[in-house]
C-alpha cells in the first residue's frame, strides 16, 4: 500500500469527456488520471470485495467500461456510477490516491488474475 496521508484533500476531481477516465487532484500537489476501467474493477464495493479475500470477484469484461455519475459523498468520498450500473462502491479521497500511485501496478495484477481464472478484460463475467 502506498504511504498516502489520510490527511490529503482533493483540490479538483474531473471527469473525461469519454468518461473513460476520472482525473483527481490533491492539495499535497498530486494528480491521478485513473481508467474507468481499473476504477470499476477494483470498486471498493461489498459486490466486488466481498467480506472476506475468500469471497472477492475478478470482474472481466469492462476493457470499455464508462464512469455515468460522480457523487459526492459526505466530506469525504465519492460515488461511482458506471455504464453496467454497477454503483455500490464509495471511494475515499485516500483510496483514490492509493489507485492513483499504485495503479499501474494494481491494473498488471488485475490482468494477470484475469488469465489465471480463464477471464478477459472484453468479455463478462466473474470469478
Amino acid at each position: 500500500m502506498t504511504d498516502t496521508s489520510k490527511d490529503i484533500w482533493p483540490t479538483e476531481i474531473r471527469l473525461a469527456p469519454d468518461r473513460r477516465a476520472l482525473t483527481v487532484a490533491y492539495d499535497n500537489g498530486a494528480t491521478y488520471t485513473i481508467s474507468a476501467e481499473l476504477l470499476r474493477v477494483c470498486s471498493p464495493s461489498a459486490e466486488v470485495r466481498g467480506h472476506t479475500e475468500s469471497e472477492r470477484k475478478t470482474v472481466g469484461g469492462k476493457r470499455n467500461v464508462m464512469i455515468a455519475k460522480v457523487d459526492a459523498v459526505g466530506n469525504y468520498a465519492v460515488r461511482l456510477t458506471f455504464d453496467d450500473m454497477h454503483d455500490s462502491g464509495i471511494y475515499s479521497w485516500v483510496y483514490l490516491a492509493e489507485l492513483g500511485a499504485e495503479g499501474e501496478a494494481k491494473f498488471a495484477a488485475y490482468v494477470a488474475e484475469l488469465a489465471a481464472k480463464g477471464l478477459d478484460r472484453d468479455h463478462p463475467g466473474a470469478k
